[in-house]
């Protein structure tokens, strides 16, 4: 099940690295991300996208059959997710995840509205459906479902004694980790 639009996202501590359930939290409340994967050739794409977090913890990408994101996943299914907050202090969380495409064409309409949700603020109303319906067929629509298995947080400064910032040191953190107690 897709989860709604959060009204309020989650504000990351400034005091201190995330626990990994607020890293979770962070991810299911927000809706932008820039999306990394493997080219052919040069280095990494990115791309910016909306996201649809879902209540087993996945998130859904819109896109086409014909984009090269869709392409690359199902050449390697290895992608990251660099979710974005929108607010200052500006924050960001990665997401290291597998990804699978995603046929289904209900699917695709259903994320379809809700990125138009998360763009416009607004859940749409039912009676669209059949434009995101038409949208969805015209432009052969798929959906990439991210499984993450890791993140990574901005490492958060800290103050030094001698009144110097310091930057902090964080590392990759399973997706399922507990909080230490």
């Amino acid at each position: 099940m897709l989860l709604p639009i959060t009204p309020e996202p989650f504000t990351a501590p400034t005091d201190r690295d995330m626990l990994p359930s607020e890293r979770r939290l962070f991810v299911r409340t927000h809706r932008t991300c820039v999306l990394a994967y493997e080219r052919l050739r040069d280095g990494p794409a990115m791309s910016v996208v909306y996201y649809v977090p879902t209540d087993n913890d996945e998130l859904l990408v819109s896109t086409t059959a014909g984009r090269a994101k869709a392409r690359a996943v199902a050449r390697n299914p290895k992608i990251s997710l660099c979710v974005l907050d929108e607010r200052w202090p500006f924050v960001y969380l990665q997401v290291y995840a597998d990804a699978v495409i995603d046929s289904d064409r209900e699917v695709a309409v259903d994320v379809l509205m809700a990125v138009a949700g998360r763009m416009s603020g607004e859940p749409p109303s039912e009676d669209t459906r059949p434009s995101f319906e038409s949208m969805a067929d015209e432009e052969q629509r798929v959906v990439l479902r991210c499984r993450p298995y890791a993140t990574f947080a901005q490492a958060r400064p800290a103050q030094a004694k001698d009144e110097s910032v310091v930057r902090g040191v964080s590392g990759a953190v399973p997706w399922d980790a507990p909080d230490p107690s």
